[in-house]
């Protein structure tokens, strides 16, 4: 079984059940950590509602959804800070398909996406408690920095220099 990876607008079927699935997830994880309990579920609807990911829509903003054996399994967005920063964000992969790859072929094709939006750096944050994705960040290259935000849950800043895209064919120059 593969990957495929593709745009898809924020608010399409398959995107909005990743979005819903990814902050269900890290929000009970908090939840539980902390107060020993899940989300409550009108808090998770209203944060839901009120971050649907417009951010990641063209012309400043893409969404990924990675697809395992066709079924949507994964995402990840990118939108620009400014004309050479983009932060990557909603990088997730469901549960029954980690493992296989996906997580870094989503983080790869996020960087891409950046690129052609005009980006030279890509930054992001996370939580202390997600120890999977800083695990994943160091090991596709990212460097942990200081705050480039005040996010309230943003406990870990990354950055990553983004090479230029390099020709897809033709002579490399020498």
């Amino acid at each position: 079984m593969t990957w495929t990876i593709t745009p898809e607008p924020y608010d399409s079927p398959a995107a909005a059940a990743l979005w819903r699935a990814y902050y269900t997830e890290v929000s009970d994880r908090w939840y539980l950590l902390h107060e020993g309990h899940r989300t409550d579920p009108d808090e998770l609807e209203r944060e839901i509602a009120a971050h649907p990911g417009a951010e990641l829509a063209p012309p400043t903003g893409r969404l990924l959804v990675g697809r395992y054996a066709g079924a949507p399994a994964g995402s990840a967005g990118v939108r620009l800070l400014d004309a050479d920063t983009a932060e990557l964000t909603r990088v997730f992969v469901r549960e029954g398909a980690r493992g296989r790859g996906g997580a870094a072929l989503l983080v790869a094709a996020a960087e891409e996406a950046a690129r052609a939006l005009g980006a030279r750096r890509i930054v992001l944050d996370t939580r202390g408690d997600l120890v999977e994705a800083r695990a994943l960040y160091a090991r596709l290259g990212y460097t942990e920095t200081g705050p480039h935000n005040d996010e309230p849950y943003a406990e870990h800043w990354f950055r990553k220099e983004l090479d230029p895209a390099e020709p897809l064919s033709g002579p490399r120059p020498s």
